[in-house]
C-alpha cells in the first residue's frame, strides 16, 4: 500500500476495524473508505456489489463480523453462521470481481480443535472437533479462510487471513450478555466497586488458560501483513503468552480497585480448555506484539470510564 492507496475497512466501528483505521491514519493513509451497517448492509449483496463498483478499494481488510462470547454463540448460532458467512461472501466476492489488489481476513482462533495440542499451530485447522458452543462462528470463519485460499487458487487473487487471539482495547462491547471475557470482567468489577458488592461473580472454574492481544497491536500486525504477506496458508496473531482467568479476574480487580472477594460459578461453561497461538510464523515475518497485559488493561479501563458508563447505567 502506499499512503494514498484506497482502503475499505469493513466493520470499523468495531473492536478491531476502528484500531485497523487508527492505525492506518497514525502511519498516514489518508484515503480510507468506511460504511456504517446502516449505510451499507454487509448481508446484502445487492448492496454490497454497488458499493465496490462505485468505490473501487484498492486494498481491504474485512473486519466485519457478528462476534459475541458463550452466550451469545451458544443461544443464537443460526444468526451467527448465517450472518457471517454473507457478510464474508459478499466482500470477497466483490471484490474478486472489482479487481481489489490485496484483501486481509480477519478469522478467530476458535477455528482450531478444541482438543488440539498447545500452543495452536496454523497447520491444526480441520484436524479435530470443535468446542460445541461456537461452532457455528467458528464454521464461518473456516469457510472464510477457504474461500480466500480456493480464490487465490483459481483466479490468483492475493487474499490472506489471520487468526486472532483473544482481542480486547477500545471500542470493545461491554455487554454482560454478548460480550467476552475480558471487557465483562471489567465492567462486573467496576460496577461492583460502585456499588460496594462484597464480591464479584466469575463464570466456571477459572482454570481455563486465555491469551489476550490488545487491539491496537492487532491493528498494528494487520497492516504489516498486508504489506509483507503474501502467502496462502493463515497466519496466527498473539502474544504467545495464556494465564488462567482467575489470574486475569484478579488483575483486572487490581486495574479498577474492587476490594471485594472473586467467587466462581461452577455450574457455568469454562468453555476450550486452553486456547494460546504459536506466533512463530508471525515472529519469523518481522512482527512482535508490544503491549503488556497490565498496560492493555489500564487503557481498556480507561476508555470504559471515559465511553462506555452512560451505556451502561
Amino acid at each position: 500500500m502506499n499512503k494514498g492507496s484506497k482502503i475499505y475497512v469493513a466493520g470499523h466501528r468495531g473492536l478491531v476495524g476502528s484500531a485497523i483505521v487508527r492505525k492506518l491514519e497514525e502511519k498516514g493513509y489518508n484515503n480510507l473508505v468506511c460504511r456504517t451497517s446502516r449505510e451499507l448492509d454487509l448481508r446484502d449483496k445487492s448492496a454490497v456489489d454497488s458499493f465496490f463498483a462505485e468505490e473501487k478499494p484498492e486494498f481491504v481488510f474485512l473486519a466485519a463480523a457478528k462476534v459475541g462470547g458463550i452466550v451469545a454463540n451458544n443461544e443464537y448460532p443460526a444468526d451467527f453462521i448465517r450472518d457471517n458467512l454473507l457478510i464474508q461472501t459478499n466482500i470477497i466476492d466483490a471484490a474478486y470481481r472489482n479487481d481489489v489488489k490485496k484483501l486481509l481476513f480477519l478469522g478467530s482462533t476458535c477455528i482450531y480443535p478444541k482438543m488440539a495440542p498447545q500452543p495452536l499451530k496454523e497447520e491444526y485447522l480441520l484436524t479435530g472437533e470443535l468446542e460445541p458452543t461456537n461452532d457455528a462462528y467458528a464454521i464461518a470463519k473456516i469457510a472464510g479462510i477457504k474461500m480466500c485460499q480456493s480464490y487465490n487458487r483459481q483466479y490468483g487473487t492475493q487474499y490472506i487471513s489471520v487468526m486472532p487471539t483473544n482481542l480486547y482495547g477500545s471500542n470493545d462491547n461491554f455487554d454482560l450478555h454478548s460480550s467476552h471475557v475480558l471487557p465483562a470482567l471489567i465492567r462486573k468489577f467496576h460496577e461492583a466497586k460502585e456499588n460496594n458488592a462484597p464480591f464479584v461473580e466469575v463464570w466456571g472454574t477459572g482454570t481455563p488458560k486465555r491469551e489476550f492481544l490488545y487491539s491496537d497491536d492487532l491493528a498494528d500486525a494487520c497492516v504489516y501483513l498486508i504489506d509483507n504477506y503474501s502467502g496462502n496458508e493463515i497466519v496466527n496473531i498473539g502474544v504467545g503468552e495464556d494465564l488462567p482467568i482467575k489470574d486475569l479476574a484478579e488483575k483486572i480487580k487490581d486495574v479498577v480497585g474492587f476490594t471485594g472477594e472473586i467467587q466462581f460459578d461452577t455450574t457455568k461453561p469454562d468453555g476450550t480448555p486452553r486456547k494460546l497461538v504459536d506466533v512463530t510464523k508471525l515472529n519469523s515475518l518481522g512482527w512482535k506484539a508490544t503491549t503488556s497485559l497490565e498496560e492493555g488493561l489500564k487503557k481498556a479501563y480507561q476508555w470504559f470510564l471515559d465511553n462506555q458508563l452512560t451505556k451502561v447505567n
